[in-house]
């Protein structure tokens, strides 16, 4: 048998899922525990008590969390899971993968050691992208398996099909992040670069979002959010916006491609 027969396929994504596996179980352990303390809630609060808790918020603040639809069963679980405490769960999970993909190699001083092993730039930056993708698609899916599980109890009333087309945009907008992030690393050779490139991704797209909706003259905003393009269609009632589905994913594209490109470009410890 040749080297070449026994080296494995795409071993850079291989070891970054292998030496994530734990936290990733964490992760997924996590968003499982967030849905489980909210989902439930809902019988309890539809109806008199949840008019009486809408109106005794400011109407500012409901449009900015998107609680306007929150009396349906696909409101709830959009304004209180996808649009809130999952976004910023889940977004944290990819924003600090794509980070690390590139910019925890180089601040170590391991990516010169990678790339002396004949890995070229691009296959670092391909398999680790690949490996962000499989990473949050799996904690997508123990998000779509715990939602159903808890939809009949729940008396939340969604449709399963539709809730996949849901998790799967809302899975390119928190992939953006991470995305981003890793950009961030190859352009700026430092973790830190990335965090601040994916978060400002995440949060920048939020942001627009909340000022978005706080009146006519500002809804121009939602042009340049992300979380608005995939949420704003209310997904997990309406199900997939195909616009929006085929931009995040494009943009999703790009921004590997750039950090591809980046990383081709620049110095990395003399290599």
């Amino acid at each position: 048998m040749t080297p070449d027969a026994r080296r494995p396929i795409l071993p850079l994504m291989g070891k970054a899922l292998l030496d994530t596996w734990r936290s990733t179980l964490v992760w997924a352990l996590v968003l499982v525990s967030v849905l489980a303390l909210y989902l439930p809630l809902y019988p309890s609060m539809a109806g008199p008590d949840m008019e009486k808790l809408l109106a005794s918020l400011p109407e500012e603040l409901i449009r900015a969390l998107n609680y306007d639809q929150i009396a349906t069963g696909a409101g709830y679980a959009q304004a209180t899971y996808f649009g809130l405490l999952g976004f910023m769960l889940s977004s944290a999970v990819a924003i600090g993968t794509g980070a690390a993909a590139i910019g925890e190699d180089e601040d170590a001083g391991l990516l010169e050691l990678t790339l002396a092993h004949g890995v070229t730039r691009t296959q670092v930056v391909l398999e680790r992208s690949l490996a962000l993708l499989l990473r949050m698609s799996f904690l997508m899916a123990v998000i779509y398996a715990g939602v159903l599980a808890l939809n009949g109890p729940s008396e939340l009333g969604l449709d399963a099909g539709t809730l996949f087309q849901a998790v799967a945009q809302f899975l390119l907008l928190v992939l953006l992040g991470g995305t981003a992030a890793l950009l961030g690393g190859a352009v700026g050779g430092h973790r830190t670069h990335g965090t601040a490139a994916g978060s400002l991704v995440a949060v920048g797209g939020y942001v627009l979002n909340a000022l978005g909706n706080q009146g006519e003259d500002l809804k121009w905003m939602h042009a340049f959010s992300p979380y608005h393009w995939a949420l704003g269609g209310q997904p997990v009632a309406n199900g997939v916006d195909w616009i929006a589905f085929w931009g995040l994913a494009g943009l999703n594209v790009l921004f590997v491609a750039l950090a591809v490109f980046a990383l081709r470009r620049r110095d990395v410890g003399g290599a």
